[in-house]
């Protein structure tokens, strides 16, 4: 007879494993609020600028490149910045940018284009999005750290201001 299958990640018996379940238990909803947001939001796009058949998936590209931006920015805060909320990166970033970006639609856009016979335009679509989205993400990131060096300067002067100091 053999032992029931167990996880061998997690014994509940063992306390130590209990409260490593305790502290982590609002990732797993605030990843799924988060998909209901970013999953809604993707389908509201659609609905407002959608794709005839067919035709170049300018929504699904637009989508995914905002959503790299984003968390490009987002990353740099939770990251580099510090002091976010612990579930800010499950819900905003797995949650909202995962469920908005849709990588998977890309790959049926790329399928649909080639069936319908049109190469050319579905290896314009994949190389363009692979593209947009690594540079979209580069942007993100950058623009979040130019931000950031802006507002502690903004708080740096602030400080000298405040003690009478003459700025620079």
């Amino acid at each position: 007879m053999s032992a029931p299958q167990t996880d061998p990640d997690v014994d509940l018996h063992v306390a130590g494993q209990r409260r490593e379940w305790s502290r982590h238990r609002f990732v797993l909803p605030a990843i799924a609020l988060g998909g209901v947001v970013g999953a809604s939001a993707r389908y509201a796009a659609g609905r407002v600028w959608p794709t005839p058949e067919h035709a170049f998936p300018w929504t699904t590209l637009g989508v995914n490149a905002l959503g790299c931006l984003l968390i490009g920015a987002l990353m740099v805060f939770v990251v580099e910045v510090g002091g976010a909320h612990p579930l800010l990166r499950p819900f905003a970033g797995v949650g909202v940018l995962g469920g908005f970006t849709t990588f998977s639609t890309y790959a049926v856009d790329t399928v649909s284009l080639l069936d319908a016979g049109r190469p050319a335009i579905a290896l314009g679509y994949w190389a363009g999005t692979l593209a947009a989205a690594l540079v979209a993400v580069v942007a993100g990131v950058a623009a979040a750290r130019t931000g950031v060096r802006a507002a502690a300067r903004v708080r740096r002067r602030s400080r000298r201001t405040r003690r009478g100091e003459t700025q620079r």
